[in-house]
């Protein structure tokens, strides 16, 4: 009885004190950990994290994603980590996004169909993965136009296949979110 009793005891000091550590990131906390040297962790604690677990630091700005994508051919891919203003989410599930760079939109997929992001996200992005070119066909691009919420109108308008820039993230931050 008395084994047991301890047992108890150890479980609850040991669930109380990971509560405790969890909440440490969070909140009011956050610029506490600043000035001790802990940035990432008070930085993390502004954004929402899906899919791969990644971190805010080294994200490159959307104009120097740009020139990334520049330097791309047919065929070629680049390991990237860049911020962006979300331009719209897949209305139906989150299975897709688009990201703002002032010069073109960059279409964002999700690694494996692994994880979604909320239908309503809005605000900056940070996403890690992979930048490459594409030609999409036009039934992916009434597809996604569908998706985006957009009417039978703007539907019915896309003819003919178009060059993107699309992305595969193992990982996206959404600020605020």
């Amino acid at each position: 009885m008395r084994n047991i009793l301890s047992i108890a005891v150890a479980l609850t000091f040991m669930v109380s004190c990971n509560q405790n550590k969890s909440a440490d990131v969070t909140g009011d906390t956050a610029g506490v950990y600043a000035e001790r040297g802990a940035s990432v962790l008070a930085q993390q604690a502004s954004y929402s994290s899906y899919g791969a677990k990644i971190n805010a630091e080294d994200a490159i700005s959307a104009h120097q994603a740009m020139e990334k994508y520049a330097d791309l051919k047919a065929g070629d891919t680049a390991v990237v980590k860049f911020e962006a203003p979300i331009n719209a989410v897949c209305k139906s599930k989150g299975c897709w996004m688009q990201l703002e760079t002032g010069e073109e939109t960059v279409f964002v997929k999700f690694k494996d169909y692994g994880f979604f992001v909320p239908t309503d996200a809005t605000g900056d992005a940070i996403v890690e993965g992979k930048a490459y070119l594409e030609e999409v066909s036009v039934a992916e691009l009434k597809h996604m136009a569908k998706d985006g919420g957009k009417t039978e109108a703007e539907i019915a308008a896309i003819t003919e296949p178009q060059r993107e820039l699309r992305f595969m993230a193992d990982g996206v931050l959404i600020k605020g979110k």
